[in-house]
């Protein structure tokens, strides 16, 4: 019998049109415009369904990609989002902000051939096809009530998917969070452009949906403690407080007027909406020479936001070059694609401010690359005698953030480390203190929103077997 002819594999991955980058540098609409259905089909058509199954393993939260897929392809919507949602609480969020090309298409066995599935842009597609056809929605199915009451604080990733695991296991969440708004850094660190606030609320509502009770402007340290709420009837507890608490250069010149934290800058601009402006008169300093420092995707979103605030020139001023910067490089593509200029081997020596105590300029370093550092890249050394001054009127500060330290201060028999990050297992989340868990940015330091997630997963899975006397 003749043996039939291999298939030809499709390397011709699908790209995801995009807003023009000269209209989009000017308005908060999203950038990326997802896939039609004609695209999302071709995309997941390519997927050769290999056997292997290398994706899964890549995702933090194991979500079944190639089932996920075949169902898009087969035109079977309804079993497709079954199957996302059956592993992830927030697809809509994930399929935009996760860094999917660092993980699951990372390992795709098509990445050998430089063609990894669209992963991201097809979990985007599947998610916005269930927020547009809510009533072709199957309802979760929850088992009977276990009795088990569980406080969730934080109601950012980890939070949010701590929670909504913990009630599809039949447990009572409370999720306890100090913002007026749901979402944590999805709302107040990521811009509009990038994850529209309206995308956020629908996955908090999906949460909702599942029996998660959320109680909004309650400051948790303050409004009680840890020990309070276990004394209260709360049979555990989960930490996802994040990490909220900026870092600064410490240079002449910090407190000025005009130099603002990366987390100040976007919350301000996204939870508060300064950019809505009258509608929202939310203070903010519309800088026409705005200086960002750092290299991550938190400086991207603030050089981009100043952008669209008004700025005529916003500068990325970064100590390494462009080979260590740690930004998605699709965001920093979309940052140079918006006319942000890139000052790479570039370090403020001090912010220069003028008679009345607001920033009119900052002295730099040139920079050089030695040996690598702890971080395994190249550690940046002081050229001498290279200073020069950048004409500026707005400095942002992105340099990372460590964990606000009020559950931490208000908590007895707590570990953290030197960085007040809480010490947690890796694997379950369990803390050193008997009935509570932390998971997220409180235990890693500022990291993905994916890894967040993962990490919420872990411990509602490890919470579910205390609970259940495992």
């Amino acid at each position: 019998m003749e043996e039939k002819p291999k298939a030809k594999i499709n390397l011709n991955r699908v790209a995801m049109p995009h807003q023009d980058p000269k209209a989009r540098a000017k308005n908060y609409s999203e950038v990326a415009l997802g896939y039609t259905d004609a695209m999302a089909l071709e995309e997941a058509s390519r997927c050769i369904q290999c056997p292997k199954r290398p994706c899964v393993g890549g995702c933090p939260v194991n979500v079944d990609i190639p089932e996920f897929i075949k169902a898009v392809r087969d035109n079977d919507m309804v079993e497709a989002v079954r199957v996302l949602k059956s592993k992830n609480a927030l697809p809509a969020v994930c399929g935009r902000v996760c860094p999917q090309e660092t993980q699951c298409e990372q390992v795709c066995t098509l990445a050998k051939k430089q063609a990894p599935i669209a992963i991201g842009r097809l979990e985007r597609y599947v998610a916005d096809w269930d927020l547009g056809h809510q009533d072709k929605r199957s309802p979760t199915v929850l088992p009977p009530p276990t009795g088990k009451k569980v406080a969730v604080i934080g109601s950012g990733p980890a939070g949010l998917t701590c929670a909504a695991d913990l009630a599809k296991f039949g447990h009572k969440v409370t999720v306890y969070e100090a913002l007026h708004t749901a979402g944590g850094v999805l709302m107040y660190g990521i811009p509009e452009f990038r994850l529209p606030k309206k995308i956020v609320q629908s996955e908090v509502d999906y949460v909702k949906s599942l029996g998660v009770d959320v109680q909004l402007d309650s400051v948790m340290g303050k409004l009680a403690t840890v020990d309070e709420l276990l004394e209260s009837g709360y049979d555990a507890v989960f930490l996802g407080t994040g990490a909220g608490l900026p870092m600064f250069l410490d240079i002449p010149g910090e407190n000025l007027n005009g130099v603002y934290s990366a987390n100040e800058y976007l919350t301000r601009t996204n939870l508060m909406k300064a950019y809505l402006f009258p509608e929202y008169d939310t203070p903010i300093k519309i800088g026409k020479r705005v200086a960002v420092i750092g290299g991550g995707n938190v400086a991207m979103d603030s050089a981009r936001c100043a952008l669209r605030l008004g700025a005529d020139v916003v500068y990325i001023v970064y100590r390494r070059s462009r080979t260590e910067m740690p930004a998605r490089h699709e965001e920093v593509e979309n940052a140079e694609e918006e006319g942000i200029v890139f000052k790479m081997l570039t370090n403020p020596k001090q912010i220069l401010g003028d008679d009345k105590g607001w920033v009119k300029a900052m002295e730099c370093y040139e920079m050089e690359l030695g040996e690598p550092d702890a971080s395994g890249r190249r550690r940046p050394i002081v050229k001498q005698g290279s200073e020069f001054t950048m004409d500026v009127d707005v400095v942002v500060i992105a340099l990372g953030t460590t964990p606000n330290p009020l559950i931490a201060s208000t908590t007895k028999g707590l570990d953290t480390t030197k960085r007040g990050t809480v010490v947690a297992d890796e694997q379950s989340g369990k803390t050193v203190k008997d009935r509570v868990w932390a998971g997220g940015d409180v235990v890693t330091g500022a990291a993905t929103v994916i890894s967040a997630m993962g990490a919420g997963k872990r411990a509602a899975a490890s919470i579910d077997a205390f609970l259940k006397g495992q």
